[in-house]
Parts: C-alpha cells; sequence; structure tokens
C-alpha cells in the first residue's frame, strides 16, 4: 500500500475496498459494480490481507450460491420447491395487477413473473415499480390447488445499497486529506488509476458525477468509442439508470396518460441515454419538446396537472468525425438526431464534455488502489442533493454582466457540483476556486459557441469574469485554442444549398498560433500550453530554433526513466530533421543519474550515441555530480536559449508498446501535459550562421 491507500484507510475504515477486487470476484456475473462492492463492502472493506482473501472466497460463494445465472434459473427455481425457502440476487421490478388488486413482481434473470408482494414492501422501496432494483431476497414455494393463485412468495426483500451513512463523519474526514489527494481518492473511487491522469483529466472524469450530486442538472459527453462514458451511468449508483437513446418514450420517460403511472424522472437522481448520437435515430417530437420544457422548468404536465421532478438528464453518443473536421463542416453537436439538432433543447445543456479528450480505456488505466465502496460514495452525492455551493465564487470573483441568465445557471450549476465532490467542507483557496470557475465556464461556453453556429439569432457572449480588482479573465475553451482558424467561423447556407464559410474577425490567438510557417521569423516569446492540448511536436515547437545550430546543450535533470530517454531520441530525430545532410551537430546532454539504474541509463545513452553518429550528429553526455540541477533548457551556439519548465516531458502517458497507434508514431497526436516555454535571444551567436 502506498501512503495515500494507508491515509484512506485511516479515515474511512470500512468505508474503503480495493478496487482490483471487483474483477476478481465478478467472474462471469453480469451484475453492476456497486451489487459487488456492497458485498466486497460487508467482507473486504479492511486492508489486512488474510481478512481480504477469506472476504473475497465468500463473496465468491454468496455469488456462486444465491446470485441467480439466466442459464441456471430452472435449477435455482428447483431448489427453492425442494427446501421451501431460498435466498437469491437477482433485479426485481414491480407492478400493480389491478384486476386482482395485488402487487406483482418479476425476477429478471430468474425468469420469474407474478410473484405477490405485500403493498408494505412496495412503500418502503418505490423504485421497484420503475425500472428495477437489484435485491437480496428471500422467495417461498407453497403450492395450493387453487389453479389462480401463485405458489411462489416473496417473503424478505433487502435493496443492495447502503442504509445509513455518518455525512459529519464523511466532511470530517475530507479535512485530513490535500486536494489532490482528495482527487485522487476519488478517482480511485471510479476505478482509475490517477496516476495516468493529468489534473484536467480527473476533473473530466469528476464532472459525470455531478448529476448524481446536482438536481436537474443536463450534461452531454459525445466523443470516440470506448472512453467510458456510460459505464458511470450503468455501473456506479443505485441511484442512476441507463437507458438506450432508442428505447425512449414519454410514457416511459415522464407519464403515461392512460394509466397515470409516473415515468423515470419521477423516481431516479439521474437518467442518462446511452447512444444518444446517429442522424438516422427517429425520435418522437412530443418527447423533444416535452424534454425541453422539463430540462428548463424541472416540470411536466399530467393531463391537468403540472409535477415536479429533480432528475438529472445526461446524455452520451459517439462521435464519428475528428474535432478540426466537426469544426470545419459543421459543428461539435453534429452527430445528433434531427429532432435534438435545435438550439431551444441544446441551450438547456449545462456542460459539455469534450469525449475526444477522454483516453480510449486500456488495462494499465484501472487502479489497484483503495476507493470508496461505491454505494457509499453514492449516498454520499444524494444527500449532497439538499446543498447549494453555486455562491461559493462570489467572494472572489463575479461573472461578466455579458453572460445570460442561462448561461449563468449552467455556470453555477457545474461549479456547485464540483464543489460539493471536493470540498464538501468549504476550505478551498482562491486558486482551486477559480479553477473549478474556469473549468464550469469553458464547459457552458462549448455548448454557446456552437449554437451560435447552428442559429444565427444568438448574439455573441464574452465569455469572461472579474476578480475583486475588476480585471476581466476572459476563458477559451481548449478546442479553440487548437483551431483557431475553423473554430471562429460561422457557417451559413447559399440560395442552392451550399455550405458557405463566413469568417469571423481574427481571435486572440494564444499558444495555437502557426509555430512552423515556411521559413519562420523567429522571435522571443513565451507561449502557454494546457493540459490535453493536441497537435504539438518538437519539430513545429522547437525545430525553426535548432536549424542553424552547430552546438546544442541541454540540461535536463529528468532523463532517466525509458519514456524520458525516448523523449530525448525524438528531440535528437528533430536535430536530424533540421540539419543539412552535409552537416554535423554536437548534442551535448546534462542530467542526473539514475541511482537504481544508472547502468541501464548509459547504455540506453549509448546506443543512442552510435546511432547519432550514423546520422551526423556527435551526442555525448555528463551526469551533474553536485545534484542541485533543476533548470531545464536547450541551449543553441547561435544564439537562442529555449526555457521549457517541464523539459522535454511535455506529453501525457500514451501506449508505447502499440506499434497500430499514431500517438505512438506521431508527437502532434498526443495529449501534452501543461507547460510553459520561453524563447530567449542571447546575443551573437557563436557562428556564422
Amino acid at each position: 500500500m502506498n501512503e495515500l491507500d494507508q491515509k484512506i484507510n485511516t479515515h474511512f475504515p470500512g468505508l474503503v475496498v480495493r478496487k482490483d477486487l471487483v474483477k476478481t470476484v465478478k467472474g462471469n456475473a453480469i451484475v453492476p459494480s456497486y451489487v459487488l462492492e456492497y458485498l466486497l463492502g460487508q467482507y473486504c472493506a479492511t486492508s489486512d490481507e488474510p481478512t481480504i482473501q477469506t472476504g473475497i472466497e465468500t463473496v465468491k460463494e454468496i455469488l456462486a450460491k444465491h446470485y441467480v445465472h439466466r442459464n441456471e434459473a430452472g435449477l435455482v427455481r428447483s431448489n427453492i420447491k425442494e427446501k421451501g425457502r431460498y435466498k437469491v440476487i437477482d433485479k426485481i421490478s414491480v407492478d400493480l395487477n389491478d384486476k386482482k388488486d395485488v402487487y406483482q413482481a418479476q425476477f429478471s434473470n430468474l425468469g420469474l413473473k407474478e410473484v405477490l408482494v405485500d403493498s408494505g414492501t412496495v412503500k418502503k422501496h418505490p423504485k421497484l415499480l420503475v425500472g428495477g432494483v437489484w435485491c437480496i431476497a428471500d422467495l417461498e414455494y407453497e403450492f395450493t390447488e387453487d389453479k389462480s393463485a401463485s405458489p411462489w412468495i416473496l417473503s424478505t426483500l433487502k435493496p443492495i445499497q447502503l442504509s445509513h451513512f455518518d455525512f459529519d463523519g464523511y466532511v470530517e474526514a475530507r479535512k485530513q486529506f490535500t486536494t489532490d489527494e482528495w482527487i485522487d481518492l476519488l478517482v480511485q473511487s471510479i476505478g482509475f488509476n490517477p496516476e495516468m491522469f493529468g489534473k484536467r483529466s480527473k476533473l473530466t472524469q469528476l464532472v459525470r458525477l455531478i448529476p448524481f450530486c446536482e438536481r436537474n442538472y443536463n450534461l452531454i459527453e459525445l466523443g470516440p468509442k470506448g472512453t467510458g462514458k456510460s459505464h458511470i451511468y450503468s455501473e456506479f449508483s443505485p441511484h442512476g439508470i441507463l437507458i438506450s437513446g432508442g428505447e425512449v418514450t414519454v410514457p416511459k420517460l415522464f407519464v403515461n396518460n392512460s394509466s397515470g403511472k409516473i415515468g423515470l424522472v419521477g423516481y431516479w437522481d439521474c437518467v442518462a441515454f446511452d447512444e444518444f448520437a446517429g442522424k438516422q435515430k427517429r425520435v418522437d417530437k412530443a418527447l423533444v419538446d416535452i424534454m425541453k420544457n422539463y430540462m428548463a422548468n424541472k416540470s411536466f404536465s399530467r393531463g391537468v396537472e403540472t409535477l415536479g421532478a429533480e432528475a438529472s438528464m445526461v446524455f452520451v453518443g459517439n462521435t464519428q468525425h475528428t474535432v478540426p473536421y466537426m469544426l470545419k463542416h459543421s459543428d461539435l453537436f453534429c452527430e445528433l438526431p434531427d429532432k435534438f439538432y435545435d438550439s431551444a433543447f441544446l441551450d438547456r445543456i449545462h456542460f459539455y464534455i469534450p469525449g475526444w479528450e477522454v483516453d480510449i480505456i486500456r488495462g494499465e488505466m484501472f487502479s489497484n488502489g483503495y476507493g470508496f465502496v461505491v454505494d457509499y460514495l453514492a449516498e454520499i452525492l444524494r444527500s449532497l442533493r439538499n446543498h447549494d455551493y453555486s455562491d461559493r465564487y462570489k467572494d472572489h470573483f463575479s461573472l461578466s454582466s455579458d453572460i445570460s441568465t442561462r448561461d449563468r445557471d449552467g455556470i453555477n450549476k457545474t461549479f456547485s457540483g464540483l464543489m460539493k465532490i471536493l470540498f464538501p467542507h468549504g476550505g478551498a483557496t482562491k486558486e482551486e476556486v477559480e479553477e473549478l470557475l474556469r473549468f464550469a465556464i469553458e464547459g457552458r461556453k462549448r455548448v454557446k459557441d456552437q449554437l451560435m453556429r447552428i442559429d444565427s439569432t444568438y448574439g455573441n457572449v464574452r465569455f469572461t469574469y472579474q476578480d475583486t480588482d475588476g480585471r476581466a479573465k476572459p476563458v477559451t475553451t481548449l478546442e479553440e485554442e487548437e483551431y483557431p482558424g475553423y473554430y471562429h467561423k460561422t457557417i451559413a447556407e447559399g440560395e442552392d444549398g451550399e455550405i458557405l464559410e463566413a469568417a469571423q474577425p481574427d481571435s486572440p490567438q494564444g499558444p495555437s498560433e502557426p509555430l512552423a510557417p515556411a521559413e519562420p521569423v523567429l522571435k522571443e516569446k513565451h507561449l502557454t500550453f494546457q493540459e490535453n492540448q493536441k497537435g504539438l511536436s518538437f519539430d513545429t515547437l522547437l525545430g525553426p530554433y535548432l536549424k542553424g545550430a552547430t552546438t546544442i546543450t541541454v540540461t535536463d535533470p529528468y532523463i532517466r526513466l525509458f519514456y524520458q530517454v525516448r523523449n530525448f531520441m525524438e528531440f535528437l530525430e528533430t536535430v536530424v530533421k533540421h540539419k543539412a545532410p552535409d552537416e554535423e551537430v554536437s548534442v551535448h546532454l546534462v542530467t542526473t543519474e539514475d541511482e537504481f539504474k544508472g547502468e541501464q541509463q548509459k547504455d540506453n545513452f549509448e546506443k543512442m550515441k552510435e546511432a547519432a553518429c550514423s546520422v551526423g550528429v556527435n551526442f555525448t553526455w555528463e551526469f551533474d555530480g553536485t545534484g542541485t540541477i533543476h533548470a531545464r533548457h536547450i541551449v543553441t551556439d547561435h544564439g537562442w536559449k529555449i526555457s521549457l519548465d517541464r523539459g522535454l516531458d511535455i506529453f501525457q502517458h500514451y501506449e508505447m508498446n502499440d506499434a497500430f497507434t499514431f500517438a505512438n508514431r506521431l508527437q502532434q497526436c498526443r495529449p501534452c501535459k501543461a507547460f510553459e516555454v520561453t524563447f530567449i535571444k542571447t546575443g551573437e551567436s557563436d557562428n556564422d550562421h
């Protein structure tokens, strides 16, 4: 266990579980994670290894004996008949049979219908009536001669979710963790290894939790396949339900006017629509209209009366195209079905998660550290729905008066959700508040900027905020920084139907100005890059400033681990690409020796020296013996110093062993870490170039 895992176990004893155990016990049971973690929480919520092993065996035994596999349903039914009574784990839903005036349960895996349930159970657990609930239930079999009577009786039923928790204890324990430790604990609770994610990517993952802790929060995430968009809504909480986008009907979602029965929004905290994108999908226009009204006013009508509900709406779907393609040819909502591609509907979305920034899930991204038993966290998030943290930035910042009420609502709800998740106890510094506020503004700006493309009646909005001294601070989206040429175009249709592109006035182009025009004019400058920004490479960033140098000195204390050495090799490639074939260049590296793998490090450098020699690069290195070097910079003999705050380590983790990913082959396909670079003219050059 690392330090964080020990701390988690100390402050949340009995409420956390090792996240890799879920896979260990799951086997071939098709059951949500929160069901497994409920059982693991009963038997394995400890750091004591022998107890964990015993607990795993107990949980496996419980699943083997009581979880109903569909193909073994007949055997289980026979067991119940022979024994008279038996415990099962299954998903149970209940209907009222009004002809007989009784409630009847259906067991989805066991294949039983019309099992009698008493009214008290249904009153206690109303969710049984909508969508069904995973339960541990005792079933009895009592045969009677009466043909109309069912022999199956449900004697006891216990939903698989936490019965009680201590909210004040949770808030107190939160105070023992730094912000970074707390974020890592939450990322581990979701099941991911926090070391694989940068800060922005962690926040993106945590935004997926806001619908569980914020009432009537409308969230959309569109991005490539395989990034885990729907996982949280199906596996994470007993208070959320995931439905296929194609199966949604007005009666199922809101109200059945003939029976008066309320739909999903009346019972669940979060209703998520899977596979929401797809131009060809047929959608009921009436459903879109009711959803628009519900998402704006939190209410829907049943015949003559109007009903309110608190369910948050989440829409997840896959995109077919790259971001620059979508920005050039249409907009970031272009994949949605026509009926939902409606500016009034889209304007009600509070935050757009940029799914293209989320890594495709790989095996090593899963955590084997400790995280909350998910139904404990689900109950905490649910209780936070009663709080409002949306004004917590107002002591330090105010939103620009340009920003409309609807934009403000979206920003405030996202900010409130993130504050509840990260700072339930208060205690955020001004910088931390500002970071969350900027993130909340960016997610709403992404929605609004696309709306202005779709519908020309939306006016231009400056998404800025002021701090207490009145200075305006603008917020941009990451794709705006990466593709300013495409982002600031409005798209209108010509008379004969062709698409005309009218470029808007140039936007202030920050770090995304073209870095390498044909013959770049080299000038002193300072550039800042955001986490997850793509399109960067050593060739475009550093190449022009290395061209013409005959001696280059790189100072970087962290060229030790394999990926760091590989980065340096890619730097040497850039040197080779920017020198003439008939020239030779000397590259000298000053770094520190790895205390554990120094021999391997030297061996790697020797191999690079040999390889570089054959292409006209004389590579040498030295280890700094003082251990005092911290600066990371590149100095050329023709008058340039390039100061990199992260050295050459500017790319996020990517799959190095996979020969078939472009991130492995092309640097511009890798997401970056947040970093800054300064180009400084150092005076006269040492040669005549």
